[in-house]
């Protein structure tokens, strides 16, 4: 079995710190950034996959986008950890992008799919 295998159970998005104090303000900043052709914000459309804050409060966010080849690509971090590191008690913000997996429509928050008609 090679390293990249995935271990059978392994959930492919890590879980997040939600048990962690800053966790629902580092949810309610992500909420304050949108993907400028989608009027929902990220975190309810499912771009952001992980929220890990470690003891230190270092907060790591790991996001994906609608599609690979998403205008703001290169932006979109950007405005994720501008949103995050202003927060009372976080050290530092590192915004990963990833597409494993893809995001699919399923990701988005009941909330979203109203808004957007979806439901």
């Amino acid at each position: 079995m090679n390293s990249e295998a995935k271990v059978e159970g392994t959930p492919l998005i890590k879980p997040s710190s939600t048990d962690h104090p800053l966790y629902d303000s580092v949810v309610d900043a992500c909420r304050t950034v949108f993907d400028p052709e989608i009027p929902v914000n990220i975190f309810d459309l499912g771009l952001i996959y992980t929220i890990e804050i470690d003891p230190e409060n270092a907060v790591s966010v790991t996001m994906t986008l609608t599609a690979p080849g998403c205008p703001v690509a290169g932006e979109m971090p950007g405005w994720v950890a501008d949103a995050v590191e202003p927060l009372a008690g976080v050290k530092q913000v590192d915004v990963q992008m990833t597409f494993d997996p893809p995001w699919g429509m399923e990701m988005m928050s009941d909330e979203a799919r109203l808004e957007l008609g979806f439901m």
